[in-house]
């Protein structure tokens, strides 16, 4: 899974989100020793391994495990990819269940709590933790809501939501303080302190301890971490500031100087772009001059082509009347033509006829016997 920072994995958080995860359990550790253990929601299994350290049997859980975080342990935990709202478990499996910052992920954070209380054997606890939304908005500020948290819970309606499943209910609450620690260096638990109780609208953490029998009694505890020196870490943290200042200086004298790239190429692009708008600019000029040209010639060519057409149409009507007056004349000379024609016809058909006269005059008794005495014409 990809790291987002809300889920805790050693290693990758800095020692106060570290200290503030582990203290819980280490809290919850103290009712652990030699028993069945359940770490709803276990994530990475740091936790189910720190619980591991005293519990007969420790079992992690979650819907999406992280790589679990392996310790060098001779009590070594399992783990189990599920559901916190619906768990592989029989009834009473399990003498102490912790859910650490877990049901303020849940939609259906009702089932947890059933859950919890199913598994949970007679005589059994259940401990379960959550921010305080009052505090936990507060601290936020500007950021905003969380984006991973889909129900957070004041004092009154946590305690109201665990007495819904649970007869026995004691709600602690959790504070990062600062206080002075006296000790020989090398150790160990502390045999007494003294302190203020903190107001629980102002409290960071709730955690509540819950049985179905009787909630087990149990002192305050102020878990040291490793990293105790306050002024030390303090220190550190003033170093770790200033390179992250420094680190800041010199990305924001980057982020200027890409800035100030940028703006020259955005001063060039600018000249860039108005050099093609004047150019577009003297091209749409252009353009409507040749199209004002254009227009002008189309026109001077439509008058000469009218011209033209009319001077054309004149000769055309003047050759049609021509041809019209030679096609009269042909007719006229056609005319002529088939009246000789006629005439001729009749004067060959007349020479015919006479020559048939004239054939049979020749060939008459009377005219060959003329000629035999002396007589009558010489044909």
């Amino acid at each position: 899974m990809e790291f987002t920072g809300e889920r805790v994995v050693p290693g990758l958080v800095n020692e106060d989100l570290w200290a503030e995860h582990i203290a819980r359990y280490a809290f919850a550790t103290r009712l652990a020793a030699g028993k069945r253990v359940l770490d709803a929601g276990c994530g990475a299994g740091y936790g189910t391994a720190e619980l591991s350290s005293t519990a007969a049997l420790a079992v992690g859980t979650d819907i999406a495990l992280l790589e679990s975080w392996r310790p060098a342990a001779a009590s070594r935990p399992k783990y189990c990819q599920a559901s916190v709202e619906a768990m592989p478990f029989p009834a009473s499996s399990f003498d102490l269940v912790v859910a650490f910052e877990v049901i303020e992920h849940l939609h259906d954070w009702r089932a947890l709590l059933q859950e919890a209380r199913r598994v949970l054997a007679p005589g059994g606890s259940f401990v379960v933790s959550t921010p305080n939304r009052v505090y936990y908005t507060e601290s936020r500020g500007a950021g905003g809501p969380n984006p991973f948290h889909v129900h957070e819970f004041d004092f009154e309606e946590f305690s109201a939501a665990l007495r819904e499943f649970f007869p026995k209910v004691d709600v602690w609450v959790q504070n990062r303080l600062e206080a002075f620690v006296f000790d020989a260096g090398a150790g160990g638990s502390l045999q007494g302190f003294a302190a203020k109780g903190a107001a629980r609208e102002e409290a960071h953490f709730f955690i509540g301890i819950c049985g179905v029998d009787v909630a087990p009694y149990l002192r305050p505890f102020v878990y040291v971490p490793r990293a105790a020196n306050l002024l030390r870490e303090r220190e550190r943290h003033i170093r770790m500031l200033e390179q992250d200042v420094e680190r800041q200086i010199a990305e924001h004298a980057k982020l200027q100087q890409a800035h100030q790239s940028l703006t020259e190429h955005l001063e060039q692009q600018n000249r860039w772009a108005l050099s093609v708008e004047q150019n577009w600019r003297a091209a749409q000029k252009r353009i409507v001059e040749l199209q004002e040209e254009l227009e002008t010639t189309v026109k001077a060519y439509q008058k000469e082509l009218d011209a033209q057409n009319r001077d054309a149409t004149a000769r055309l009507a003047a050759r049609a009347e021509e041809l019209a007056a030679t096609v009269r004349l042909l007719d006229r000379a056609e005319a002529t033509v088939i009246e000789r024609t006629s005439w001729a016809q009749r004067l060959d058909a007349e020479l015919a006829r006479a020559k048939e006269m004239l054939e049979m005059i020749r060939q008459s008794r009377w005219l060959k016997l003329g000629r035999t005495v002396g007589l009558g014409p010489k044909l």
